[in-house]
């Protein structure tokens, strides 16, 4: 007979229950926020935390708890942390080859206006970066380059985090989306409908910010000189976001809407310029960055990218992608598949005294999975780059070593979320909200900020608080998907005040101690864009129902 879940195990009280089941998300905010541990320490506590609480409160069998944190570790390592890999062992490739100098070098000398560099380094080289990396090196690489244009540190900082918020929904060949996913049990076609309802969402934003963004450096007056500059920036972002999202899913869309901005913006300074060129109190001289280098050379230097674009859009081509999907091995987790049943409270649908069992595989998609897209473009990419076999090891050694920190981050954040799941831990909190009721979807944006803000990861944050949005949701009769996408584009305002995102900052900057002041400038952003969130979350809910795909 499977085991069956219980939602409210402490008391027979519903919030008590929930009391004992947020402890384990406690014991991770407790950690990372006041004791100021790394987060691989964090989120082992907390993963412990978990199998202690499901052993002792909740009554789950010992077995079934240690093979549900498998389950999840498992996942974390493939397809996450294979993406990840593949996608960093790219951008190490670029870096060691010195091609990733000659990308930044041939943005940084277009234009000597202030404004302009700030939308060209900040937004759209700053979310090329996300898309291709993540993990701080967005803000670290693009604040460290307006320093080295002239920008006050405190002012490149500040900018940098700010215009990070557009593309950390689909950060690092869309991560963030795809642990959610797989948390909340999406197969490929819920995932792209996931991808794009948060391509409903996010584009919102990221229309208004290259606005935003001048307007926090320059004042209004000198806003509205580059209006043109900041429309074609915002607009061409934006719907490029929207429609890669929407059609192509979650890999693609900060790589193509970066590169499609920075297009446009550079189209447009080839027929109009601002009427002045603005400089900074500090500047004896705007000028541009010279780099000398050919437009045959600019090229060879984007070429990695461009191979990781081509290959990524080959594997999701239909006829590709059924081909791939041949060679997906699925695999039932011994002792775990069928093993936990759910109330029939929590089945809707369920006769009456009817324990629904929970099924328990592994998708191990060798071939069909994005990172092997990016895999193979990174060696080619090494080829295109002249780096030969001997050194592409190397370069892959180094990267395995710089993620094995973050590789123990990943696989414990997913095993706690999976023995949280498995036991009825996340399900109690999630009936537990419903108690929000009407103004759950102003709340959702909220769980997903605070949980970026505490852990610094998008990721992290869906996948702690994403079964819990799918289940209160579900209960209230608001579309899952919905609640669970406003985690991750809610949480992306988070990354802004996270510690470790000012931390990164300050530390690429030479601002190291000055990172209160930091937070305080940030904060205010944070929460205006937070709140916008917040709003049209509620009002794809109840009111513009049409803006939800599908």
């Amino acid at each position: 007979m499977p085991w069956t879940q219980t939602y409210s195990p402490i008391g027979d009280s519903p919030g008590l229950s929930a009391a004992v089941a947020a402890v384990p998300l406690a014991v991770v905010f407790f950690c990372l926020a006041v004791l100021r541990m790394k987060a691989h320490w964090a989120s082992l506590l907390a993963l412990v935390a978990a199998l202690g609480i499901a052993v002792l409160a909740w009554g789950m069998p010992a077995g079934l708890a240690g093979l549900a944190a498998a389950q999840g570790a498992a996942f974390g390592l493939f397809p996450v942390f294979f993406i990840v890999l593949a996608t960093l062992f790219l951008f190490n490739i670029t870096v060691s080859s010195g091609q990733f100098e000659v990308i930044r070098a041939s943005l940084a000398g277009v234009t000597p206006d202030r404004r302009l560099q700030a939308l060209l380094i900040a937004f759209c080289f700053g979310a090329f970066i996300e898309g291709c990396a993540g993990f701080g090196a967005p803000v670290a690489i693009a604040a460290a380059t307006l320093v080295g244009l002239g920008f006050r540190p405190f002012y490149a900082a500040g900018l940098c985090l700010v215009a990070n918020t557009a593309p950390v929904a689909f950060g690092t060949i869309g991560i963030p989306i795809v642990a959610l996913g797989g948390v909340i049990g999406l197969n490929d076609a819920g995932l792209m409908r996931l991808s794009a309802i948060v391509g409903h969402q996010l584009p919102f934003i990221s229309l208004i910010l290259p606005a935003y963004l001048v307007l926090i450096m320059a004042g209004f007056r000198r806003t509205v000189e580059v209006l043109p500059a900041v429309a074609a920036c915002g607009a061409t972002f934006a719907l490029c976001q929207w429609a890669v999202a929407s059609y192509l899913g979650p890999y693609l869309p900060d790589i193509l809407s970066s590169l499609a901005a920075m297009a446009a913006l550079m189209v447009l300074l080839r027929f109009w310029r601002p009427p002045t060129v603005y400089r900074f109190a500090h500047d004896l001289e705007a000028g541009a960055e010279r780099h000398g280098h050919s437009a045959a050379r600019v090229l060879r230097a984007w070429s990695p990218y461009i191979a990781m674009t081509a290959m990524v859009l080959l594997w999701g081509a239909a006829p590709v992608k059924s081909a791939l999907n041949r060679t997906t091995v699925v695999l039932s987790v011994g002792g775990l598949d069928g093993a936990i049943a759910r109330p029939p409270a929590g089945a809707p649908g369920a006769p009456a005294g009817s324990p629904v069992p929970l099924p328990a595989k592994f998708k191990l998609d060798y071939l069909a999975s994005g990172g092997s897209a990016v895999l193979i473009a990174a060696v080619l990419s090494a080829l295109l780059c002249g780096i030969g076999p001997r050194k592409a090891l190397g370069l892959l050694g180094k990267t395995l070593r710089d993620m094995r920190w973050p590789t123990v981050t990943i696989g414990s954040v997913l095993a706690l979320a999976y023995v949280m799941n498995a036991s009825g831990m996340t399900p109690c909190l999630g009936i537990f909200s419903t108690r929000a009721g009407h103004l759950f979807p102003l709340i959702s944006p909220v769980l997903g900020w605070m949980g970026v803000f505490l852990t610094g990861s998008d990721t992290s944050s869906n996948v702690l608080f994403g079964s819990l949005q799918k289940t209160a949701a579900e209960k209230l009769g608001i579309n899952p998907l919905l609640t669970c996408a406003a985690n991750t584009t809610g949480g992306v305002m988070g990354k802004m005040i996270s510690p470790q995102s000012i931390a990164v900052a300050c530390a690429a900057t030479g601002m190291v101690g000055q990172e209160g002041s930091l937070f305080r400038f940030t904060l205010r952003h944070s929460l205006v864009l937070l709140l916008l969130m917040a709003i049209l979350v509620y009002l794809q809910a109840y009111s513009l129902t049409w803006l939800v795909p599908g």
